[in-house]
């Protein structure tokens, strides 16, 4: 209980460390697994681990949870994989998983021969749980990195779709060697083509069905809202069994295929399944790569010499490259592209996962032979991960850069609301040439945003439906300004994950504003000097917003008091053209700022006189 206990903390650290220091969570997680595990056998004085994943999990049972929790982890991965983006990709990305499988399986596997001697059925397991990348370490490095869309559309696609192929290649393999390799020849083959075929199609089978299913009941209304999250988990886990009854090591298929299904299918509160299953994924990550680094014993890592090292060499320097280049043949790719996808490819949870298992049971075999060789197969897949990761997740952001691929900073706004009031502060956005997208149910507002010439989208800012159809690559900033002071916020809470915690702002509602002693939630716009009523009074009024310079506290300080206060600051325009929203804090000012806001005493100076009589000569 301890130790289960335990892991779980570390893996919580693990994961706040990585976003602490910016770095992929699997270097953390690792580092901590072998230092609790095999490391920490140096300082203990009997020699014995602080935490060892096989007395927590032992034998079989060690192996369903692993098996089940990649499952899970693979599905979470194929619902965001939307068949739209590989609308002119899917030729590379086939190459890809072609290509790639087979040159990662044939050079691994010859490189593991010659340079450590394993015999070639334990050298192409090797070379079989190298091939997957996945997309655990890839999707932070894409992150972080923000390569242009081709490359992004094919290293993540690369990335989810290779785990369930590579480690089915892996069990072919593994099965080819415990039966001894027999059945070499034609007949031998076509088995195993056989078995491969059979193993995919159930998978494939299984995961559309349980999606469609899925489907019928969220859109029937027969699953409670309370219960769809924990209902789709269970039916995951369900989908990936059955396909492991009918056709041994299909599960992972099946789980990668109900994702994807559901991905690009609507289905309903399909966001909210995703966001649940993204924190599944993230614990189950976390656990898995502690509890099989503390697996490793501290004998077969000193049993890495520099041969192993050679091996890594070579699949970081002449397999991936290799890999890519076949794939890219004949493609519009620029020589930057392929430098920096070849360079990208590390590999995660699955090749520990599958490794862990695998060698578990092979050195346990009868033959000696194996057995012994088999202690290299875990240390040497852990060092081509810990080594792919910390190279390739270090330089990857600097090598984009140098090779040109990095996409723009998204500079777009996204306005919920094309309401009067939404329509002119997205008038103001517009001016200053940024781009900008207004969303909202109303048919009316939505025509009148389009006669402004607005790109608009009609439809409910908190629906899947905006996700599926409105390219947000270039939105980066959400600002909701609909009179419902709930959508707003909501709204905010919905985009968090797409555009960061501190990129979705909201109007304040009346009842904030009015009350004492109540301090404003920090993203609410405009100082928290206007609501939706007091907006939508200027805009009936026609005032253009006032632009003044302001390079410092003291000079905003002046504009208030010209005012007589009664101002709603509304952007700081930066030097360089940037324009950025004041909120609730005291903003502050550098030189070459100018501020942009509404004078209200100028307003109801023009009120005043609209309403005084006019004199008659």
């Amino acid at each position: 209980m301890v130790e289960l206990a335990s892991i779980l903390v570390l893996s919580v650290l693990a994961q706040w460390l990585a976003w602490k220091i910016k770095i992929p969570a699997i270097l953390p997680l690792i580092i901590i697994g072998l230092s609790v595990g095999p490391l920490s056998t140096l300082i203990t004085s009997d020699g014995h681990k602080l935490l060892d994943g096989d007395a927590i999990f032992s034998g079989d049972f060690l192996f369903s949870f692993v098996s089940i929790s990649v499952g899970i982890i693979l599905f979470e991965g194929g619902l965001t994989l939307k068949l739209s983006e590989i609308r002119y990709r899917a030729g590379t990305i086939r190459n890809v998983l072609i290509f790639g499988p087979i040159i990662t399986l044939i050079g691994g596997g010859i490189a593991a021969h010659y340079f450590l001697g394993l015999n070639y059925g334990l050298a192409f397991l090797f070379g079989a749980l190298i091939i997957v990348s996945g997309p655990t370490v890839v999707m932070p490095i894409l992150r972080n990195t923000r390569p242009n869309e081709r490359v992004n559309t094919i290293l993540k696609w690369e990335g989810i779709l290779i785990d369930p192929l590579g480690a089915l290649i892996a069990v072919l393999v593994y099965e080819f060697i415990q039966s001894g390799g027999h059945g070499h020849g034609e007949a031998g083959l076509s088995e195993i083509f056989v078995e491969f075929f059979l193993t995919v199609s159930s998978g494939v089978f299984v995961g559309i069905i349980a999606a469609y299913f899925l489907k019928y009941l969220l859109q029937k209304n027969r699953i409670p809202e309370y219960l769809r999250n924990v209902f789709t988990l269970g039916l995951v886990i369900f989908a990936f069994t059955f396909a492991e009854v009918i056709q041994p090591e299909a599960g992972l298929m099946a789980a990668t295929f109900m994702g994807i299904i559901l991905a690009n299918i609507k289905v309903n509160d399909f966001k909210k399944i995703l966001s649940f299953k993204e924190d599944i994924t993230l614990i189950l990550i976390s656990v898995l790569f502690i509890l099989l680094s503390s697996r490793i014993n501290m004998e077969q890592i000193l049993k890495l010499g520099w041969e192993s090292f050679a091996i890594f060499g070579i699949v970081i320097f002449v397999i991936r490259p290799l890999a890519i280049w076949l794939s890219t043949l004949g493609k519009k790719f620029t020589a930057g592209e392929i430098i920096f996808m070849s360079w990208v490819g590390p590999k995660g949870i699955v090749a520990a996962a599958v490794a862990s298992l695998f060698s578990l049971q092979l050195m346990n075999s009868e033959d000696p032979v194996l057995a012994k060789q088999s202690e290299l197969i875990l240390p040497l897949t852990f060092l081509v991960i810990v080594g792919s990761v910390i190279l390739q997740g270090s330089t990857a952001k600097a090598l984009a850069k140098v090779l040109k691929v990095t996409r723009a900073e998204p500079r777009g706004f996204l306005i919920a609301g094309a309401n009067e009031v939404g329509r002119y502060i997205a008038s103001i956005i517009r001016e200053y040439k940024f781009p900008v997208f207004l969303v909202d149910v109303s048919s009316s507002n939505v025509k009148e945003a389009q006669k402004q010439r607005f790109e608009v989208f009609e439809g409910n800012i908190l629906g899947d439906k905006i996700f599926d159809e409105i390219d947000l690559s270039n939105m980066g900033k959400l600002i909701a300004l609909t009179q419902n002071n709930e959508i707003n916020a909501l709204a905010n809470q919905w985009f968090e994950d797409e555009f960061g915690e501190g990129n979705v702002y909201r109007l304040p509602g009346k009842n904030e504003m009015d009350l004492k002693d109540f301090k404003l939630p920090k993203n609410s716009l405009f100082m928290g000097r206007a609501d939706y009523l007091s907006l939508a009074q200027v805009t009936r009024n026609h005032q253009k917003p006032l632009v003044e310079d302001c390079p410092n506290e003291e000079s905003f300080e002046k504009i208030k008091k010209k005012h007589l206060d009664k101002i709603i600051p509304l952007f700081r325009l930066e030097d360089d053209g940037n324009i950025e929203l004041l909120l609730r804090d005291e903003p502050s000012f550098t030189k070459g700022d100018k501020l942009i806001y509404l004078a209200l005493d100028q307003i109801e100076l023009k009120n005043k006189e609209e309403a005084s009589p006019k004199k008659t000569e």
